[in-house]
């Protein structure tokens, strides 16, 4: 007979035997044990200087490395950079870092297609889907912040003029503003 696998309810279960001490030494360990661990505890916990710091790494990495360092244009993965902003929401969920995480990530990505090129259509589905994500978590945000913020979603408009795949069309779309630009 196959086990099933095992389920929150079953660690829970076995949390609630652990007193203040063990907990902490299991925390330690999971702590150790991987730096995804690490980046969450810190994040939830606000330490540190940067909170967003190491979401913004992985976003870098993943959507727009630096040809000029070992990367190569093959180890580009919007899922991963997507992954970072999941991450985040999961670790602290705070709505102005989620919303500076998604306008990142478009202004890198769409900095990327800019100065190298990419004709890859999912690249840019995966650029369409954080760019109505960080118009929706804006949105959410007192005027002073979601102004900015939608500038520089603008700004991300105008890099991608030239993109095929009606990407600029639909961001207009997505912002409820026309495609054409007030010369």
């Amino acid at each position: 007979m196959k086990k099933s696998q095992p389920t929150w309810t079953q660690v829970k279960a076995k949390l609630s035997a652990f007193d203040r001490p063990g907990l902490v030494a299991l925390i330690q360990d999971l702590y150790t044990a991987h730096k995804e661990n690490r980046t969450f505890l810190h994040s939830r916990f606000g330490l540190g200087e940067s909170v967003l710091e190491p979401y913004k790494q992985t976003i870098q990495r993943s959507i727009s490395p630096d040809p000029g360092r070992s990367a190569r244009i093959l180890d580009i993965s919007a899922a991963k950079a997507k992954q970072a902003i999941v991450d985040y929401r999961n670790a602290v969920g705070d709505p102005a870092g989620l919303a500076e995480l998604t306008v990142f990530y478009c202004e890198r990505a769409a900095g990327f297609c800019s100065d190298f090129g990419n004709d890859d259509e999912s690249y840019y589905g995966a650029l369409l889907d954080v760019f109505e994500q960080a118009v929706i978590v804006a949105n959410t945000l007192p005027s002073s912040s979601r102004d900015e913020l939608i500038a520089r979603l603008d700004q991300v408009c105008i890099i991608c003029q030239d993109f095929g795949y009606g990407v600029v069309d639909t961001m207009a779309d997505i912002l409820g503003t026309s495609a054409e630009n007030d010369d």
